[in-house]
């Protein structure tokens, strides 16, 4: 929930990965498939939540912590901001979860919306909503605020749009190279990270394939050492 890429492939098809920096007592060691709202994701063992899911009628959404700076943990909170990101899918698109979810008592988060066609980056101050819609045919990445200060996402940012700028087309190999390489041997500021002797580090890198037809989750779950490959076949509504 710490570092996500999007990189457009053209025709509504991108690729989307995520990097999630967090304690390794929060890890998900498998997928989880909900049949009957058609979606996938890796669930969190604490509260069943997640910071990513996809949906067989074309929707991914990912979430990463804070809004546009590192905020005040004030608890206690309403929700996990895991089960929000489920809630989206109760929502029939985007504008109406903006308009009508209720986010008062929420942490302040970042979610990365893309909604049959359309790519959103929504943030949750803990006050405001700050909807600003994407331009979905070009490259994007975020870090979270709670991790990382301004300079070094201004840094990872760099490492990014220098990557992507020698690629001749984008691909999964590549882009999975990159978040498990990218960063100048700062152990804690690098896309692969580590703090406090592992108190908080780099648990796992969770990579989307959206094409014309499905949706697959590759998730590579770095603590214990496994790979996990699943799909979603996409409605006709949502293809």
């Amino acid at each position: 929930m710490c570092t996500v890429s999007y990189l457009p492939l053209g025709n509504n098809e991108f690729l989307l990965t995520s990097n999630r920096d967090e304690t390794p007592k929060r890890q998900p060691q498998e997928l989880f498939l909900d049949e009957n709202k058609g979606l996938l994701y890796p669930k969190e063992p604490n509260h069943g939540g997640t910071w990513i899911c996809v949906s067989s009628d074309n929707r991914v959404l990912c979430l990463l912590n804070g809004a546009f700076e590192k905020h005040k943990h004030e608890p206690p909170y309403k929700k996990s901001r895991g089960l929000v990101v489920l809630d989206f899918f109760e929502y029939k698109n985007a504008p109406d979860f903006f308009d009508n979810y209720a986010f008062d008592k929420i942490e302040p988060f970042t979610m990365v919306l893309f909604d049959q066609g359309k790519l959103y980056d929504f943030r949750w101050d803990g006050l405001q909503k700050h909807i600003k819609p994407l331009d979905a045919s070009k490259p994007h990445i975020w870090s979270s605020s709670t991790l990382y200060p301004q300079a070094i996402k201004n840094l990872r940012q760099q490492w990014f749009d220098e990557w992507a700028a020698k690629q001749n087309g984008f691909n999964s190999e590549a882009i999975l190279h990159f978040h498990e390489n990218a960063g100048a041997d700062d152990i804690e500021n690098d896309l692969i990270m580590n703090r406090n002797n592992g108190i908080v580090c780099t648990v796992s890198i969770t990579h989307v394939v959206k094409r014309n037809s499905n949706i697959e989750i590759i998730y590579k779950d770095r603590i214990h050492q496994h790979v996990i490959t699943s799909s979603l076949q996409l409605s006709s509504q949502g293809s």
